[in-house]
């Protein structure tokens, strides 16, 4: 037979305390109403009674239900789980719980889920799965349902945003090949209709003028998505070209691993052949054999800016528009070495 249910003033007797000195410790906006000691105590016990907030009550209360949609287009890819992560312990700090939703890339899913959300009532959703010229952030804008964008943003100026710099990040591959001695680089773009891509290619493209290298058109490949598979099928297609080039920067690290497959299979050795680099710092590249040079992009500080903004809007609906660039870090390892001469 399961304890009975340990209630709010069952607390607060034990604390020694009033009931709404236990309400305000629970709360982390009136937390800092209550001393520190006092706080402590509160929350040592509601861990050891086990006391669970009444979160029905609380949503009568206040007309919220204290939840939080996230949307992303693919859970299998690493990036989006770290910002959920991210995003996850910011909210819950504020007293948010999360709802995620993997839409598999599809916009019909993204639909039904945004449905199922709002049947749900949450209050807000955090959209890591927008593309550049998106119906979606529209209809969501159309609805006025609290939301920000996280990693990948739309072209909508209007819309509060978090995602890396990602055109720093390029700039800054281009010019560590460079001092590698690589004047001959390919580039295996991710879809131009998602920002991440189309402004790591910009970053290529700014990143090649600045270190006053010439773009040859043969070694730049544009891919449908940021998969593996496609990372393969385009380093094919470099190595089938008459076009030399002695290294490969690639749309992200799921795509080197691709390359490093397709290389493997011609006797090519990475590193020592040819130069790879990849892009976002997934936690398995430093496991790749070489372990993959790599823009460590900081999601998970993506998705506890993005919970952040996302609290604000809840507040303030009149709060202003933010767009986010965090800065991004380049890890050098064994998969980029001085040109073979």
């Amino acid at each position: 037979m399961s304890k009975p249910r340990v209630t709010l003033k069952e607390v607060a007797a034990i604390a020694g305390v009033h009931s709404s000195t236990v309400s305000r410790v629970i709360n982390p906006k009136t937390r800092h109403m209550v001393t520190e000691k006092v706080a402590d105590k509160i929350l040592s016990l509601i861990k050891e009674c086990n006391y669970r907030p009444n979160t029905f009550a609380q949503s009568l209360k206040t007309n919220r239900s204290f939840t939080i949609g996230i949307i992303v287009p693919d859970l299998t890819n690493p990036a989006f789980s770290t910002i959920i992560k991210g995003a996850e312990n910011m909210l819950e700090k504020h007293g948010f719980s999360v709802m995620i939703s993997n839409t598999y890339n599809s916009s019909i899913k993204q639909h039904s889920t945004y449905d199922k959300f709002m049947d749900r009532h949450v209050d807000g959703l955090i959209i890591a799965s927008s593309k550049i010229e998106d119906p979606f952030i529209r209809k969501c804008k159309h609805d006025e349902v609290p939301f920000v964008q996280a990693v990948r943003a739309s072209s909508d100026k209007s819309v509060s945003s978090v995602v890396s710099d990602e055109v720093t990040g390029g700039i800054m591959v281009i010019s560590h090949l460079k001092s590698l001695g690589h004047d001959q680089i390919a580039y295996i773009s991710g879809p131009q209709f998602i920002s991440t891509g189309k402004e790591r290619y910009q970053g290529f493209i700014e990143g090649m003028e600045s270190a006053e290298i010439k773009i040859n058109n043969n070694l730049v490949i544009f891919c449908n998505s940021f998969s593996e598979q496609e990372g393969q099928n385009a380093t094919k297609k470099l190595l089938a070209g008459k076009t030399k080039f002695s290294a490969i920067f690639t749309g992200n690290d799921i795509m080197a691993l691709g390359v490093y497959s397709e290389l493997r299979q011609n006797s090519i050795t990475c590193g020592k052949d040819i130069s790879v680099v990849g892009f976002d710092d997934m936690p398995f590249a430093d496991k790749f054999n070489p372990p993959l040079t790599t823009v460590h992009t900081p999601l998970i500080d993506v998705g506890k800016e993005a919970a952040r903004l996302l609290l604000d809007r809840i507040e303030n609906s009149k709060s202003k528009t933010s767009k986010i660039k965090i800065k991004p870090e380049l890890i050098i390892r064994d998969s980029t070495k001085y040109r073979k001469l």
